[in-house]
């Protein structure tokens, strides 16, 4: 509840207040087109991190990777350039930080440090919910049956595929 106070409320406040100081500054259209001429230059700069993010994030899976870091990547140069079309300056400076990759480093390592832990349990127990009986049992679709329901004996061999054919 205090988060959503202080995004709804706090933070149009701050920008308000920030814009009248720097249209008093400098002037209400070098304000309004320095508001402008950010949001272009973010959207810009958003472009790039962006395919720069989806580039990375394909490399690690066809390199047979879990992309987590690019994963992250991705989510905060999406908010980040969500924040930097918001006009105002103080979102704009979030944004930036956000988008460009050295401080996006630093934003992800923080993340990581203080929720890693609560990630990867919300991801072991969602797939508890799903398959019950592969992490634990007693919930999920499998929940009432045994572990060893349905194992199967048998042998196995390798076989080497022909040459020149896929398996």
């Amino acid at each position: 509840m205090f988060l959503l106070f202080v995004i709804f409320i706090v933070v149009p406040i701050a920008e308000l207040y920030v814009i009248i100081k720097i249209g008093e500054a400098i002037g209400v259209l070098p304000t309004i087109a320095l508001l402008i001429l950010d949001s272009i230059l973010g959207s810009m700069l958003m472009r790039h991190q962006g395919r720069a993010a989806w580039w990375r994030f394909n490399r690690a899976l066809a390199e047979g990777r879990v992309p987590g870091r690019e994963v992250i990547d991705g989510v905060l140069v999406i908010f980040g350039g969500a924040l930097l079309l918001t006009p105002g300056f103080l979102t704009d400076i979030l944004g930036a930080i956000l988008l460009v990759p050295p401080t996006r480093a630093l934003v992800r390592g923080i993340l990581v440090r203080r929720y890693g832990g609560r990630m990867v349990a919300n991801a072991t127990s969602g797939a508890q919910v799903r398959f019950g009986r592969v992490f634990g049992g007693g919930r999920g679709p499998a929940a009432g049956r045994g572990y060893d329901e349905d194992v199967v004996d048998g042998t196995a061999r390798d076989v080497t595929p022909p040459r020149g054919e896929l398996p």
